[in-house]
């Protein structure tokens, strides 16, 4: 019936030759912003013992045309020691991807979750020179599971709106 009506069926082409195929790209990768902060040098480099790491990461996205988006992964690290700042970095790394013929409801799992594990690899270089070149050894961050912290924060989220009445926000 679909066929009668001139739709296409699984994902073949239209008559007139358009590609109904879902397609994803990297069109482009850079640094949005990085900041490194060494408050205390050169004293921090006699500081005796291992400083604690807290590293904090945030995903947004944004979308800038038909079929592109920018994706945004921040990362956010403060190394202290004794009540003082060893170093503070932050860095917002973005890939703009082309997204072409996705399903609705596989934008944001792609945008949330497998857009940033693309682009983490690189931002964990970025981040480990940066933390290098600021004289500390570099800071190798451990991988991230993005697709189960999607489905986490979607089930968390589920579970909020499930919690809070109608009508209270």
């Amino acid at each position: 019936m679909a066929d009668e009506q001139g739709a296409p069926l699984d994902n073949e082409p239209y008559a007139n030759g358009e590609d109904t195929t879902p397609q994803a790209g990297v069109l482009s990768q850079y640094v949005k912003d990085l900041s490194f902060e060494n408050p205390n040098a050169p004293g921090v480099y006699q500081w005796q013992g291992q400083p604690q790491i807290d590293v904090q990461f945030n995903i947004g996205s944004t979308q800038i045309g038909d079929d592109a988006f920018e994706v945004v992964l921040k990362i956010d690290v403060k190394a202290t020691a004794a009540d003082k700042t060893a170093f503070q970095v932050e860095l917002a790394y973005a890939g703009l991807f082309a997204l072409r013929n996705i399903p609705e409801d596989q934008l944001q799992p792609f945008l949330l979750a497998e857009a940033p594990r693309i682009l983490f690899p690189f931002a964990r270089r970025v981040l480990a020179d940066a933390v290098r070149d600021g004289g500390f050894p570099p800071l190798m961050l451990e991988p991230i599971d993005f697709g189960q912290l999607y489905v986490s924060q979607a089930e968390q989220s589920d579970a909020l709106a499930f919690a809070t009445p109608a009508g209270e926000a």
